[in-house]
């Protein structure tokens, strides 16, 4: 067998088993997106695409091969990508609207509807094909879930193909709008970011210090409840440390009743002699005790001298602590201080933080909590679970398991919500499959972040894997689809204008969100840098600031233009096929 009939014996094999398609263009594609050229890669979604297409054009060119897709599969991962992301943005979409002020959000709307006028309105200027538009908003903005829901518009009947042109082939140009304006725009954002500062005669560097020193005073800011991170321990001011019972008054005392008498040091652990008891057991001192002590520096240094020596013994020390919510409940502590909760019931935890409708509060001994607070504490399991029963509530921690009953019901919600249609001027709408999903994930999110017992756990690597692989596999299968026929998108100067629109789409935007919030806003041009990388959805433009300003401070002004555009702009990609 030769070379010749050796391809043509494996593209034959692909053909007739399009799961081994799939796996082929992901197992390709992930590594070929992180291939980095001068910082820019393609990433692992476009890298899939572009291995795809590759495949399903060769099978057909050169051995007349079609590689088809169920297309069951394509709307399955899609709905779970859109869900994901949803799982993602809610958070961040509602409270950062209330706590990062107007600004941010002008600054996003600035830059996703001038991207959508900008290549719509050049589209029909430049007298681009139905679907290119749609690619072209996807790739300038390198979101690719835009392509989705514009192949939900064909999809659904919203979008209706002229004469003469089939709806294989309006897909067909959607990918390709999308190929070439995304490699375009995601070299040249990174590019832009950097250097606005420089651009407009600005010191990034000292830009950066300055953001520093406003923002570095302020109080620690938490993730919220049941988003990624918030069970992060941290630096606490809080230590257990060992000593030996040498006091006579402390004999025959029990734990639980010294915690009363010394709410800010408790003992979580007492070893005596081979044999070591949890607080838990509510053990009773003896002299020659050592007793493991958990409590604020300060009081463990002015006050350790009471118990006796300070000794190194690790069994007394030897405390897992983690981090959990508590979204209280109708208890006798609620309409009480902060202060007061940790003195009657905070054994062994440290109270880091206080949301109210998904909005940090600072966390002071005075702060009244009320119904439908939660209150983040770290401490061991046992203290926890203590605490949170007294606060008629569960604790709730960052787990590996993902409750699938919410996932299913958020889904079937949103399909059933994608299908209803509304017409105007003739002109049908609806939300779409893949849009009602996503909707279902920011309102399922926003309602945890509120409250961490409804919605079930889902961990950060489940939502991750599903937002991954979901829109991998979407587009694996698009490109099955659309090789056979994405050369007849390549006529004429057609590239051209595509690479020009997209160039102009990725640019403008940011570079007018920019001036708005420099001259405008007056903002601190090292996060103004990451509001406008946050607009146009670009981690990697972020990225590039940060380094250019030698500062984190970018990303203060990335997630809230980031999260309002990711939703924006499937609706705008969506009407661009509509309208």
């Amino acid at each position: 067998m030769n070379i010749s009939e050796l391809f043509g014996f494996l593209f034959g094999y692909i053909a007739h088993n399009p799961f081994v398609f799939l796996f082929i263009a992901i197992a390709i594609g992930y590594p070929l997106g992180k291939v980095s050229i001068k910082g820019v890669a393609l990433g692992s979604t476009a890298g899939t695409l572009v291995i795809g297409l590759a495949i399903a054009l060769t099978a057909f060119s050169v051995y007349g091969l079609k590689i088809e897709e169920p297309g069951l599969v394509s709307d399955i991962f899609l709905m779970m990508f859109m869900y994901a992301i949803g799982m993602k943005v809610g958070p961040q979409f509602f409270s950062g609207l209330a706590r990062d002020g107007l600004d941010f959000v002008v600054i996003g709307l600035i830059v996703v509807f001038s991207n959508f006028f900008i290549v719509f309105l050049g589209a029909k200027l430049l007298g681009l094909a139905p679907g290119y538009a749609a690619g072209i908003i996807s790739g300038s903005y390198t979101v690719t879930a835009v392509m989705g829901v514009a192949q939900s518009a064909i999809s659904s009947g919203a979008f209706k193909a002229p004469a003469g042109m089939t709806l294989d082939q309006v897909s067909a140009n959607i990918a390709v709008g999308y190929v070439i304006s995304y490699v375009l725009s995601s070299f040249f954002i990174i590019l832009l970011i950097k250097y606005l500062p420089a651009m407009f005669g600005i010191d990034p560097i000292k830009a950066g210090k300055e953001a520093e020193a406003e923002f570095g005073v302020g109080d620690d800011i938490e993730a919220l409840p049941s988003t990624h991170g918030f069970s992060n321990i941290g630096v606490l001011p809080l230590d257990i440390r060992a000593y030996r019972v040498e006091h006579q008054e402390l004999v025959g005392q029990s734990v639980e009743s010294l915690f009363q008498h010394f709410p800010h040091a408790a003992i979580l652990k007492v070893v005596r002699g081979k044999q070591v008891f949890d607080a838990a057991d509510n053990p009773k001192l003896a002299l020659g005790d050592v007793i493991g002590i958990r409590g604020d520096y300060h009081v463990l240094i002015d006050d350790g001298a009471f118990v006796g020596v300070e000794v190194d013994e690790p069994r007394a020390r030897n405390v897992d602590i983690e981090v959990a919510d508590i979204h209280l409940g109708k208890s006798c502590y609620t309409g009480k201080t902060i202060a007061k909760i940790s003195d009657e019931v905070g054994f062994g935890v440290y109270i880091k933080a206080l949301f109210r409708q998904g909005h940090q509060l600072p966390v002071t001994g005075q702060a009244v909590v009320e119904v439908g607070d939660v209150i983040r504490i770290a401490g061991s399991d046992w203290c926890v679970q203590q605490v949170a029963k007294k606060l008629n509530s569960t604790p709730i921690v960052e787990s590996t398991l993902t409750e699938t009953f919410y996932l299913a019901l958020s889904l079937l919600i949103g399909y059933v919500c994608g299908h209803f249609s509304v017409t105007f001027g003739g002109i049908p709408f609806a939300l779409g499959t893949s849009a009602g999903c996503m909707l279902t994930g920011i309102i399922f999110s926003f309602l945890r972040a509120r409250n961490p017992n409804f919605g079930g756990v889902m961990s950060e690597g489940a939502r991750s894997f599903l937002q991954d692989i979901g829109l991998s596999v979407f587009v694996a299968v698009l490109a099955s689809t659309l090789g056979p026929k994405i050369l007849a998108s390549f006529q004429g100067v057609v590239a051209i204008k595509i690479a020009a629109l997209g160039a102009t789409a990725a640019l403008v935007p940011p570079l007018l969100a920019w001036i708005y919030g420099l001259y405008f806003c007056k903002m601190n041009p090292a996060i103004l840098a990451g509001a406008c990388a946050g607009g146009r959805n670009s981690t990697s433009a972020m990225k590039g600031a940060q380094n250019v300003c030698q500062s984190d401070m970018p990303a203060i002004g990335y997630p809230v233009p980031y999260a309002i555009t990711s939703m924006i702009v499937l609706v705008l990609g969506y009407l661009s096929m509509v309208l």
